[in-house]
């Protein structure tokens, strides 16, 4: 979800997020690494809590109990890690979902009783190539009340309950059993179901207690051929549209952007995303035959009128197909649980191709993006922005429509495709971090190292819509990891994470030069492209609900697993810059870097 925070502190967003005062330390973050508040409806204000996650690093490994065995799968091998690790019965453990990678296989977990899976109670380990466990995080409890396994309360009592409460529809996707662990460390046992409203835009997974029939729980999924188009790597519509001829890269979309393997289209529809305004059937089709998606966008007239809405459904059609073969090609593929309608037997859940609704009318000023699980559609709602006169239209916006589309790839690649796991929020703050730090890559196109601002087009406004620009600068940017302490709000902390990744890129590309093709090729060896490989290869290595100390480590770790540590100084270096170096704790600065650095 996009939020200014210059312009529009007075607007109602989709979701607003605050966390509840507690003693000491810091009142206004110490819950940031288990709970997030969120208004869901105007008349309800949930509180959730997720269990705090432990993430271990072990550098170039350690072995497992099966690592003897000539043979062994993913799913033993997780199993029996974590059973020994935790020191748990093999019968409280589930596997859930894996996947391998070029330098690692992941494996996802879940704890169970009974029988029963705890919804937020999970684990996940990576292997090396050499078989040894590199990562370790759980979230895994010890219960202190365990209630019975048969609910009292009936699915169809507990659908009820969820579309009363949540002001929204139950959306007919199998319903599940699941316990939830509560803050005291008992479980409630709820029916799972999900929830959605067509006007609002909610999308919510609910959680009923199967005996009480009280909302115990909530996840919340949304994080608010030849084309006349924005290139990826320019961000506002001054820098001029350009025809781009093939721009699908096929060994990431191998039939193109127009066909799943089965079916073809001549339309802004295809196996990745689908572009349209207010309804799916309401796509552009080509301007002429061969593909060709050419519109003239006319800034002096509203965003409304036909050319301008061609161009707007092509040019975020075109950027959400750029996105998936961007991170493709770094690791986001069909196993690790990208979307994509026809996944070609590579693994993953198929049938979920992002669905891009242009000028959306729920909204205004805004934007937003739902991950459901792997197998259910993503869904991006870009809306008009009325600063301006005639309003601008965000999906011509390239910075915003990156953003968005990159909650897709965090919320499936962190916890193994479950979209539950960035729901803390600190962990939700990343997310929003993530997003701005993926928009920024897509726009360098040298090795020089700029002050990065965001949303200055729909605002008319070159100082953008965050605080700062992102910056090497301190004076510039003066956000630090102790800023946690006073910020709340799931955009306040995103601009923190995203502005030490800013560091990061730039401390990388210091170190190794630019590379102008790594949009393409991920085999070079520029420090851009060292950048996005550890960015996804990171998500997958950190915990579910991860904290800034945690997604470091993933980082960190990330380095040694893909480039035998050859960054290792380069990152602690960065990180320390802005106040999360080897000591830092609890929202507290720490500038130290290990020993050699």
């Amino acid at each position: 979800m996009m939020f200014s925070n210059k312009f529009f502190s007075s607007i109602l967003l989709a979701v607003v997020c605050a966390s509840s005062a507690v003693a000491a330390p810091w009142p206004f973050s110490v819950k940031h690494t288990t709970h997030r508040t969120r208004d869901v409806t105007p008349d309800l204000r949930v509180e959730t809590f997720h269990p705090e996650s432990t993430f271990e690093t072990f550098g170039e490994g350690i072995d497992h109990p099966l690592a003897k065995r000539a043979e062994d799968d993913l799913e033993s091998a997780a199993i029996s890690f974590v059973q020994s690790h935790l020191s748990v019965n093999p019968d409280t453990i589930s596997f859930k979902s894996g996947f391998a990678n070029d330098v690692a296989h992941h494996a996802f977990v879940r704890q169970q009783i009974n029988g029963v899976p705890v919804s937020n109670a999970v684990a996940n380990v990576a292997f090396n190539k050499d078989n040894k466990v590199v990562s370790f995080g759980s979230s895994f409890i010890k219960p202190t009340n365990v209630p019975s396994t048969t609910p009292s309360v009936s699915l169809d009592d507990a659908i009820a309950k969820a579309e009363s409460t949540l002001d929204g529809k139950f959306n007919e996707h199998p319903a599940t059993l699941e316990f939830v662990a509560k803050e005291d460390n008992s479980l409630a046992l709820a029916h799972v179901v999900q929830i959605q409203n067509d006007e609002t835009g909610a999308w919510l997974e609910a959680f009923i207690d199967a005996h009480s029939g009280d909302l115990v729980h909530v996840t919340d999924f949304v994080t608010k051929a030849s084309y006349r188009v924005l290139p990826i790597t320019k961000e506002i519509l001054t820098e001029g549209f350009e025809v781009l001829t093939d721009p699908q890269d096929l060994t990431a979309s191998p039939n193109g952007w127009h066909s799943d393997g089965t079916t073809s289209t001549t339309t802004t529809a295809g196996n990745n995303a689908i572009s349209f305004k207010g309804a799916q059937t309401a796509t552009t089709t080509q301007s002429s035959a061969g593909l060709n998606f050419v519109f003239t966008q006319n800034p002096a007239q509203a965003p409304t009128v036909q050319a301008n809405l061609d161009a707007a459904r092509t040019n975020a059609f075109y950027l959400v197909n750029t996105v998936h073969d961007i991170s493709y090609k770094y690791g986001f593929t069909e196993a690790s649980f990208n979307f994509q309608n026809n996944n070609f037997g590579k693994g993953g859940s198929g049938n979920d191709r992002v669905t891009i609704s242009v000028q959306d009318s729920a909204g205004r000023d805004n934007a937003d993006f739902a991950t459901p699980a792997d197998g259910q559609s993503g869904r991006m709602r870009m809306f008009l922005w009325d600063i301006t006169n005639p309003m601008r239209d965000g999906a011509l916006e390239n910075d915003i429509v990156v953003h968005e589309n990159t909650h897709g790839i965090t919320n499936r690649m962190t916890g193994g495709g479950t979209g539950r796991c960035l729901q803390t929020t600190e962990a939700g703050g990343m997310g929003e971090g993530w997003s701005d730090a993926m928009a920024e890559w897509t726009e360098h196109k040298t090795a020089a190292i700029v002050d990065y601002v965001l949303g200055q087009y729909v605002i008319n406004d070159p100082a953008g819509i965050r605080s700062h620009p992102y910056s090497t600068s301190a004076t510039t940017n003066p956000l630090r990891y102790s800023s946690l302490q006073t910020l709340t709000e799931v955009h306040d902390i995103g601009e923190v994470w995203a502005n030490l990744l800013h560091n990061v890129y730039a401390g990388l590309v210091g170190a190794h030069g630019f590379s102008a093709t790594a949009h393409t090729d991920p085999t070079t060896t520029g420090g851009n492209t060292v950048f996005l490989h550890l960015f996804l290869d990171a998500l997958a290595l950190q915990p579910c609900n991860p904290t800034f100390l945690t997604a470091r480590d993933a980082w960190i770790q990330a380095d040694v697993n893909r480039f035998a540590g050859a960054n290792k100084c380069t990152l602690w270096t960065a990180f320390a810059s802005r106040g999360l170096g080897v000591n830092a704790a609890g929202h507290r600065d720490d500038a130290t870097v290990p020993a050699g650095c």
